[in-house]
């Protein structure tokens, strides 16, 4: 990776609020959880979830109805704070060159769950109301560029717990191949009835608040969350995405494989990328879910690739899993730790969990508070996210020569 592609301050709303700078504060506080308890989503068991509390911007008046999903919505609304980059994209390059790829594992599939009922129990299929172009996953991209008359290439991606993080990898090959000269890009995930149903049958949604990487985790919080970036070449432009890595184990269905390989192989890659060492990482956002499998075979990875002294964290026990969109999130979360604008003094997110790492996994060191930066190197930080399927990224960002304050 020769030239750096640069990400803009992101979009983000999630269960810890809106923007950088109530995120920061959320990741950095002493508040250990912001999951709300709820007996909603499935019959008879109440469960924990990152879900949104902030009331969301309306939709334009006539928008296409195929668009009105919860989904849109959430991303709607963290759109509006990037509003400004997107703007001055167009201007400066004109809507034709302006992409989009957006993340989703959910989308608007949730807002048809009435006309489902309603076509199964009557068997009335025309007069449901149902809607197929809702739960498209190119939905959140299509809903984007039309939003903005945008006239590049637009699509969705939808890779379970990679998406987010997999729209960055593609937008900044879209962007190397000359296609655009700028891309909206993250990931949106809403709180799904078919998906929160789905875990609980696979029984991995934890009885309480997720405990990543402790001898005491039973499973994960799910979440809802949307986190945008603009994506250019222009240093003036925000932090680099200085290398990624990306692969496919086809190991097994839902389940890691347990040798850690292939979450081996995108940390390599995403160095190789970086053409940086391994001892050049100050902090790794780690996926962290809080299930035995994962945590096992992501601290074999990073304790093998990266070490035993870099600091390392799962952020997932304050914002749940935002599944789709958790990959862009977390490299949300990258960004605002780096920026010395949003961060000054390099302050490093704690690892949330009760007790500490189970003694069975690879070591690995486990963020405390009060952690920092190392202030005599840059900051370069890693992000990991992995998926069923055997599905696995990891982007590596860091600070902006060219611009030293953001």
């Amino acid at each position: 990776m020769n030239k750096p592609v640069f990400l803009s301050r992101p979009a983000m709303v999630s269960a810890l609020g809106c923007g950088v700078h109530e995120h920061i504060s959320a990741l950095l506080g002493e508040a250990d959880s912001y999951l709300t308890r709820s007996d909603f989503w499935v019959n008879g068991k109440s469960y924990l979830f990152g879900s949104v509390q902030t009331a969301l911007r309306p939709f334009p008046a006539g928008l296409n109805p195929d668009f009105c999903s919860r989904n849109n919505q959430l991303l709607w609304h963290a759109l509006l704070q990037i509003e400004e980059d997107i703007q001055a994209a167009i201007t400066e390059y004109g809507n034709d060159r302006v992409a989009v790829v957006l993340g989703t594992s959910t989308t608007g599939g949730d807002d048809n769950r009435a006309a489902l009922e309603y076509g199964f129990t009557r068997q009335d299929w025309v007069n449901s109301g149902y809607n197929q172009t809702l739960q498209l996953m190119s939905s959140p991209a299509d809903f984007v560029a039309e939003m903005y008359q945008l006239r590049n290439v637009r699509y969705g991606i939808s890779t379970a717990c990679t998406s987010g993080a997999r729209a960055l990898i593609s937008a900044a090959r879209l962007l190397r191949t000359g296609m655009c000269d700028a891309v909206i890009c993250g990931g949106v995930d809403t709180l799904s009835a078919l998906t929160i149903n789905g875990f609980h049958a696979l029984q991995v949604l934890s009885s309480g608040q997720c405990q990543p990487f402790t001898a005491m985790r039973d499973g994960i919080n799910i979440g809802e969350a949307a986190a945008v970036f603009v994506m250019t070449r222009n240093p003036a432009r925000g932090l680099p995405l200085l290398g990624y890595g990306s692969s496919s184990d086809a190991y097994h269905m839902s389940s890691p494989r347990p040798d850690a390989e292939g979450a081996r192989k995108v940390i390599q890659q995403a160095l190789h990328k970086a053409q940086l060492p391994a001892s050049a990482i100050g902090w790794v956002n780690l996926h962290g879910t809080g299930t035995t499998q994962n945590d096992a075979m992501e601290a074999l990875a990073i304790h093998n690739e990266l070490g035993e002294e870099v600091s390392c964290a799962s952020t997932k026990a304050l914002t749940g899993h935002t599944l789709g969109a958790a990959g862009a999130l977390e490299a949300a979360f990258l960004w605002t730790v780096i920026s010395r604008q949003i961060n000054p003094d390099g302050k490093l997110p704690p690892h949330r969990a009760k007790t500490n790492l189970d003694p069975e996994l690879a070591f690995i060191h486990l963020t405390q508070f009060q952690e920092a930066f190392n202030a005599d190197n840059p900051r370069i930080a890693l992000s990991t996210s992995f998926a069923f399927g055997g599905n696995n990224t990891a982007l590596i960002m860091g600070s902006n020569n060219a611009n030293p304050d953001l």
